[in-house]
């Protein structure tokens, strides 16, 4: 077995130190030198305590020490840092057909909305066979009964497998501003005067109610109001004490309790609602695994949430939902204090010039990225599916910008809640995100500046992945917590990370991270006896072959079979 010792005293970050693998050519070279076992040792200090790397004696071949390397299990990775512009001589195209085979697995997951198309046993277990990963509860509609069947038959599905898992995620309805009950559609054409009163029950040709009280006080002359998400728009042109009179720019048909926007305002209603509050105890009585909460404007909500979890010792992670215009100076803010973000586009272009969309889109990724905080791209990422079985080529292109820029997820809302085409509509997400995660240049970035103590974690994780893409071995990781998995998946390995817990409940959460394949499976107090039958159940679920190296990882928030001062990434070859 050859081992490198490193002190834990010893700056990491100097690829001047000896005893440092600073890049994945050295990296490589160490591996390939030979295939006899070697120590490297730096001078012993009693004093030092020491993270260890163990490597489990591999024979990688270097043809006459020239030549490209290659590993049992395909070429070696090529993991220099490079932009997707900076060469155009890559092929990016041919490089990913190559990558692409039958065994690939997706790393970006998929969200599903379930609904009336969707609520049956047979189709909650189709979807996730086709590739859903999350199932999301709209609390805009159906009732807590309806919810509370898919709760049941995903937690039945879920307890079918211990390397299958479907994550249930809330999506609260939030402080929404709609249109009242109509008896017909109103026809709104270009150029008519049309009224919004926050009178209860009017319903005439030119005049109907809202349900916001405030929504005179808030409303501007001169403000666009923005019907259904944008579908009809109309400009406010005078107000009454309790009307506000407008002239219709784009028209069309006016149904019953239709979102309202204002561009460039949000409502100044609480995020979250006493309607919210009912559905968030819903969602701890049944222990879902995430809340989406829309309409977040600042941190001060999420601390409540957070603050109301605790007190009903409730373990679920709090997703907050971009979606207003107050939300974006706070982005800094709001981030931060979430477990991750939805970049929710619908009435975000709304209040926003759709112009900008794209662009907001981008940087809360990225936010979410440098905070390690997963991130879902939501809205009408295949709307022309819900009554088409094709999409359009936009669409595909929306799919893998969101891919390709790095979310953790994508969503699918009524494609699949109240479509024709649910299953066709996650196949399609399916082979987009696959295909074009298999063209992605494979990179690896260093780890931020942090303090030493709170580094390891990311040092190792960062190492793991290094080895995992110059020697191409998919990861296996032992958590409690899920910390090592969640960090390992911020760094993006090329290929599966394969997270075995004992808790249900970490289970269930990974399933929304970016690569991680969690697994149940009870640890034993021999760690060898555990890492035996983890490999013996990837090797008869198919997902490793026999003589494939994995990268396993020992490393994270709470030691299981070794001192807390110590961690180890080993390359072990996969025997029967």
């Amino acid at each position: 077995m050859a081992t490198l010792n490193i002190s834990t005293r010893m700056s990491l970050l100097k690829p001047t130190t000896p005893d440092f693998l600073p890049s994945s050519n050295t990296l490589t070279h160490f591996l390939a030198f030979q295939s006899r076992p070697r120590n490297i040792r730096p001078p012993h200090n009693k004093n030092h305590n020491h993270a260890s790397f163990t490597l489990r004696s591999m024979t990688i071949a270097e043809e006459k020490h020239k030549g490209h390397l290659n590993s049992s299990n395909g070429p070696l990775g090529n993991t220099e840092k490079y932009s997707l512009y900076d060469d155009q001589s890559i092929d990016y195209y041919s490089m990913g057909q190559a990558r692409v085979t039958p065994n690939s697995r997706r790393k970006t997951k998929i969200v599903c909305t379930i609904g009336p198309s969707t609520s049956t046993r047979e189709m909650i277990w189709k979807l996730a066979e086709t590739g859903m990963n999350v199932a999301r509860l709209n609390m805009s509609h159906g009732d807590h009964s309806s919810h509370q069947k898919t709760i049941d038959l995903v937690k039945e599905y879920n307890s079918q497998f211990d390397d299958k898992v479907v994550a249930i995620m809330l999506d609260t309805k939030g402080p929404e501003v709609r249109s009242g009950d109509l008896p017909q559609p109103i026809m709104l054409k270009e150029g008519q005067e049309f009224n919004f009163t926050i009178k209860r029950g009017v319903s005439t040709e030119n005049t109907v109610s809202v349900n916001y009280d405030d929504f005179v006080t808030d409303v501007e002359i001169g403000d666009i109001l923005l019907v259904d998400g944008g579908m009809m728009s109309l400009v406010v042109k005078s107000k009454t004490h309790d009307t506000v009179k407008c002239e219709v720019v784009d028209g069309g048909e006016l149904k019953s309790r239709r979102h309202l926007n204002v561009r460039g305002k949000s409502a100044t209603l609480p995020s979250i609602t006493d309607k919210d509050w009912e559905d968030i105890k819903f969602g701890v009585d049944n222990q879902v695994d995430f809340y989406a909460v829309s309409f977040v404007k600042d941190a001060k909500v999420v601390h409540e949430l957070k603050d109301y979890l605790k007190s009903c010792n409730a373990d679920i992670h709090v997703i907050v939902k971009i979606e207003s215009a107050d939300s974006i100076p706070n982005l800094h803010t709001i981030i931060p204090a979430s477990d991750g973000a939805m970049v929710a586009r619908g009435d975000l272009g709304a209040e926003l010039p759709i112009e900008d969309v794209p662009l907001l889109q981008e940087d809360i990724i990225r936010r979410c990225q440098r905070m390690q905080k997963p991130v879902i791209v939501a809205t009408n990422m295949l709307e022309s599916m819900i009554n088409q079985p094709t999409p359009t080529r936009a669409e595909v292109s929306d799919i893998a910008i969101a891919v390709r820029e790095g979310a953790d997820a994508v969503m699918l809302s009524g494609e699949t809640a109240h479509g024709k085409f649910p299953l066709k509509a996650v196949k399609v997400m399916h082979s987009v995100a696959l295909r074009n995660e298999s063209s992605l240049p494979i990179t690896t970035a260093p780890p931020s500046e942090l303090s030493y103590k709170n580094r390891m974690g990311e040092i190792f994780a960062f190492h793991a992945t290094t080895m995992s893409n110059t020697i191409n071995t998919p990861i296996i990781v032992f958590t409690r917590t899920g910390s090592m998995a969640i960090l390992l998946s911020h760094y993006r390995p090329h290929s599966t990370i394969f997270a075995f817990t004992n808790e249900v409940r970490i289970k269930q959460r990974l399933g929304l991270y970016h690569g991680v394949l969690p697994i149940y499976m009870e640890f034993s107090n021999d760690a060898e006896e555990t890492f035996s039958r983890a490999l013996k159940l990837l090797l008869d679920r198919g997902h490793l072959k026999e003589g494939e190296h994995v990268t396993l990882v020992q490393s994270g928030a709470q030691p299981i079979w070794r001192s807390e001062s110590t961690h180890h990434i080993q390359v072990r070859r996969v025997q029967s």
